[in-house]
């Protein structure tokens, strides 16, 4: 079934890019001083977002078209787990990003890494939905 294995794929690379900007890009990012920090997240965020909200929505739509497909539902757990991703970091996550991005990079300090720091934290969300949800595809093309 290419459309599943489509999806499976669209999803471990989701899964990949959460997993590395929480346990190698995050954590190297806060070794930075607040001025630096501050001007590698604006960036990083931006490009980060692009691309994973492109795998995230092709992930669920290769996820539906399976479950179509093959009459399987097991495929509407990967795509709504790797989906839940959008309305995720809409609401759960835009406000920090938004506060960060108005920032100045002048104005970096100890408020800007906390909410850097915060913002890694609510990431990791991500990150887990993103392996849920290539778990669920593992599971449904088994």
């Amino acid at each position: 079934m290419i459309a599943g294995q489509i999806a499976l794929v669209l999803a471990a690379a989701f899964a990949g890019a959460a997993f590395y900007i929480n346990v190698a890009e995050q954590p190297a990012r806060l070794g930075l001083d607040d001025k630096s920090l501050l001007m590698e997240w604006k960036p990083s965020y931006a490009g980060g977002f692009a691309m994973q909200g492109t795998l995230a929505v092709m992930s669920a739509i290769m996820g539906f078209a399976a479950a179509w497909l093959t009459k399987d539902w097991r495929w509407l757990i990967g795509a709504a787990l790797i989906l839940a991703n959008w309305p995720y970091t809409l609401f759960g996550m835009m406000p920090t990003n938004n506060k960060l991005k108005a920032i100045a990079e002048n104005d970096a300090g100890p408020v800007a890494r906390k909410m850097i720091e915060s913002w890694g934290r609510l990431h990791a969300i991500r990150t887990a939905l993103g392996i849920s949800a290539t778990l669920a595809y593992l599971w449904a093309l088994n």
